[in-house]
């Protein structure tokens, strides 16, 4: 299956999906066919902050009529923040549309992790990841969320991680597990593989890219069909 991703918010988070999927499809000895399309961080900021759902949904939509034209099969958002408008972007889309955020309710569950907690944008953080988690509860630093969430916006336009954001992250994940439960910290942005990659933060740590890739391969390779996802338009 050909794979079409809409990349670009942030770019550090496209090279590190184009990474992990050309890795994955050559552990399954599968070649990979894929296309990707170049999206605006700053205007997706600009729509998140607003929550102008419909307008970064006609975006997406222009987007993945090129991937159409290319050849691609299927679709998938490389940023777990730009799902904002993702039931609005799946109502315009000319292809079917793999969710980042369905597959890791499950993962959690099949894991068994009671309480996970989140990293990421500010609206991942406060809307617990936009109440997708059924089977798992989600906790967050509710106090340090705008702040946080600044934080990530800043590293993910900038494609650089600097020491002391870095700290602030692992920090915020490791008082997530000590004062509110988590059995693990969710990299709920696509981008914060900058800033925990690499270290040992003493507890655990689940980057959501990571289940969205292992989807997106299964679906590349044909262990795994869009009509079982029901992922058909």
């Amino acid at each position: 299956m050909h794979i079409g991703l809409i990349g670009g918010i942030g770019p550090a988070a496209t090279v590190v999906y184009y990474q992990r999927l050309v890795a994955a499809m050559a552990a399954r000895g599968n070649r990979l066919e894929l296309t990707i399309v170049q999206a605006d961080i700053h205007e997706l900021i600009r729509n998140t902050l607003a929550d102008r759902k419909l307008e970064q949904a006609e975006t997406y939509a222009r987007l993945i009529d090129r991937l159409q034209a290319a050849g691609a099969d299927c679709a998938a958002i490389t940023s777990l923040g730009g799902h904002f408008c993702f039931a609005e972007t799946v109502a315009r889309s000319s292809l079917p549309l793999v969710s980042a955020l369905a597959p890791l309710d499950e993962a959690f569950a099949a894991e068994g992790l009671g309480t996970v907690g989140l990293l990421g944008t500010r609206v991942v953080m406060q809307t617990r990841l936009y109440g997708q988690l059924v089977k798992t509860r989600a906790v967050a630093l509710d106090s340090e969320t705008d702040t946080l969430g600044q934080l990530y916006q800043e590293m993910a336009v900038a494609g650089v991680c600097d020491t002391a954001t870095r700290a602030r992250f692992l920090d915020a994940g490791r008082r997530m597990v000590t004062d509110l439960g988590a059995k693990a910290v969710v990299l709920a942005g696509t981008d914060l593989n900058l800033a925990f990659g690499g270290q040992n933060p003493g507890y655990r740590v689940i980057d959501a890219l990571d289940v969205h890739v292992a989807l997106l391969a299964d679906l590349a390779s044909g262990s795994r069909t869009l009509d079982a996802l029901g992922s058909r338009p």
